[in-house]
């Protein structure tokens, strides 16, 4: 029969604890940088998904209209017809846009429209975090004749 004593046991040590405690220390130090930084590079990979899904849907209304809408009529002449400029010949009912409404950029503001553009047949911008035109990094514009 084996008997155990209270100086059989083995337990933890402060410094083996404290070990420990910089290892984990020193992890997190190394990882919660990146993972902090994850949040802007997905707003910023939306925006350019969110720009793709509405040239298709520009490039659809010109198929059905012949011509996108003018900066006039802007981006809600996808989901609505235009009532200025115009007006669509053929605009498809329900519209051009999934959910009924024209998305507003991950930052919350609306998406930038001209037509006819500068850079193209229209331009579409989004002015990132900041909301106002240039700007680096995080405020950087992601611009429709910019995307791959």
């Amino acid at each position: 029969m084996v008997r155990c004593t209270f100086a059989d046991r083995r337990g933890f040590t402060l410094i083996e604890i404290m070990v420990v405690m910089v290892i984990l220390g020193i992890l997190a130090g190394l990882i919660i940088p990146r993972i902090m930084g994850r949040p802007e590079e997905a707003r910023r990979t939306k925006a350019r998904i969110q720009i793709e899904s509405i040239e298709t849907a520009l490039k659809l209304y010109k198929l059905d209209n012949g011509s996108y809408p003018t900066t006039e009529q802007g981006l809600q002449a996808l989901v609505e017809p235009p009532s200025v400029g115009k007006l669509a010949s053929a605009w498809r009912e329900g519209g051009y846009l999934e959910k009924g409404k024209v998305p507003k950029d991950p930052w919350g503001n609306e998406y930038v429209y001209l037509c006819p553009g500068i850079h193209g047949d229209y331009d579409l911008v989004s002015y990132g975090a900041d909301g106002e035109t240039g700007g680096e990094g995080k405020d950087m514009d992601i611009n429709n004749w910019e995307l791959e």
